[in-house]
């Protein structure tokens, strides 16, 4: 027995325990985790953000908010550099231009609060995006901000947050219904995307053809980080993803409630389709309430089952890359440990954000209680986002682009995926919510 002991120990021992403290996945978990104590301890209470306006932006700030934010700002670049300090040691060159960045989301976030505008759904995170592409394509990102546009950084450390907010319970309120759109459609567009990709177009990258299919089939951003993650794609193909995945998203945002409406599908199929097709799912929100109360509940809670596959197909995309496409290409055989080592750690805070907020924080402060910690990590959450969003587009050149594009392959890719998952989904929404097969169930 001793003996055991002292073999595991010396195992233990001879770990490499470096990766918790310098990888960037894991200090997304961090710093997520962290953000999630201080609103549990109520440390901090409330985010702040600007308030809305019509016609002068002065009234959607005032002195007490401006300081406000000015804090926030403080904090955020704080506990980043924290981070960029034990990674790479680069805290220095980030905090150079954190505040020019925040600046802008403060922008972005001003834009977003206009009466007008909030009409239309251009809310902050697209006025970020904008923001960002205009000076990318215009004057060009400036060298000085090298270091500090960290979007999987950013996006990351949100998604954590979001985990928060996925709470099984909810999931388990359509039960079957939602998984049989969510997870039945999923992996057959998912399977179709990968094969169209490679045998058909014949696309060259196998990570990007999986970084377009992932963000096409589940859910946008985070799918092809996650998808990204684990095929080790190249950050100009995540970054050609997202902001392929972004346009459409925000086309098919604004344009399928009235195509729903027009063809009279209702709320129940509709908000199936919007949940299972619309990348974001801040976008499947504000779609789904464009049909209706109950459209977006439904499309809310689909698009909530479908992020669990996040972390589904993050693993077989690691399992797959490392046995067989990396085999093949290298002709050599990986360890099976190199699948940990691929497998996205910021889903692991993910998860756990989620079981905890569902199994333990819920029974123990009840629906109100965790409602005050989820203000705090939701307004988080926006923040990140926001960041991310103006990092996207400071970083997304159109020439390079065009040039990775290749012929517009990718492109192709993702309308004729999207097209298909569209027509599945709604084969899926008219089985399981028509009312005609299964009983309604809400």
């Amino acid at each position: 027995m001793a003996s055991l002991v002292r073999r595991a120990s010396s195992k233990l021992q001879n770990v490499n325990w470096s990766p918790l403290w310098k990888t960037e996945d894991w200090w997304t978990v961090w710093l997520g985790t962290s953000i999630m104590l201080i609103a549990l301890l109520k440390i901090v209470t409330k985010i702040p953000t600007p308030g809305k306006w019509a016609t002068n932006p002065l009234e959607a700030v005032t002195v007490a908010s401006l300081w406000q934010l000015i804090l926030l700002g403080l904090g955020i670049g704080a506990i980043t550099c924290l981070a960029l300090k034990f990674m790479e040691n680069k805290a220095q060159k980030f905090i150079i231009g954190f505040p020019f960045l925040f600046s802008l989301s403060f922008l972005a976030f001003l834009l977003g609060r206009n009466i007008t505008f909030s009409k239309y759904q251009l809310d902050n995170v697209i006025w970020a995006l904008v923001i960002g592409l205009v000076i990318s394509n215009t004057v060009g990102k400036p060298k000085w901000l090298a270091e500090t546009t960290r979007t999987e950084l950013f996006i990351k450390t949100g998604l954590v947050l979001l985990g928060a907010e996925i709470l099984f319970n909810r999931i388990m309120v359509l039960g079957l219904y939602g998984l049989g759109v969510a997870w039945l459609v999923t992996p057959v567009v998912f399977s179709f995307m990968l094969f169209l990709g490679i045998k058909v177009l014949k696309i060259e990258s196998k990570s990007l053809v999986a970084t377009i299919s992932a963000a096409t089939s589940i859910c946008g951003v985070s799918a092809a980080i996650a998808a990204g993650s684990a095929t080790r794609a190249k950050k100009e193909e995540i970054g050609y993803a997202i902001s392929l995945s972004l346009i459409f998203t925000v086309l098919m945002m604004l344009g399928m409630p009235y195509i729903i409406k027009l063809v009279n599908l209702g709320q129940y199929v509709g908000g199936a389709l919007i949940g299972g097709t619309v990348d974001s799912t801040g976008a499947v929100v504000v779609s789904g309430a464009l049909l209706g109360e109950t459209a977006m509940e439904i499309a809310a809670i689909i698009k909530m089952i479908q992020n669990v596959l996040i972390g589904i197909a993050a693993f077989a995309l690691s399992y797959v890359w490392v046995t067989r496409v990396e085999e093949r290409e290298h002709d050599s055989k990986p360890t099976i440990l190199e699948v940990w080592y691929r497998f996205p750690k910021f889903i692991l805070g993910f998860v756990l954000a989620s079981a905890v907020f569902s199994f333990v924080l819920t029974p123990m402060l009840g629906t109100e209680g965790v409602g005050e910690i989820l203000s705090v990590t939701r307004g988080m959450r926006g923040w990140f986002f926001c960041l991310a969003f103006v990092s996207i587009g400071l970083e997304t050149n159109f020439s390079r682009l065009l040039e990775l594009g290749k012929g517009g392959k990718p492109v192709i890719l993702y309308i004729v995926g999207q097209s298909f998952n569209i027509i599945m989904t709604l084969i899926a929404a008219l089985i399981f919510f028509s009312g005609r097969i299964f009983p309604l169930p809400m």
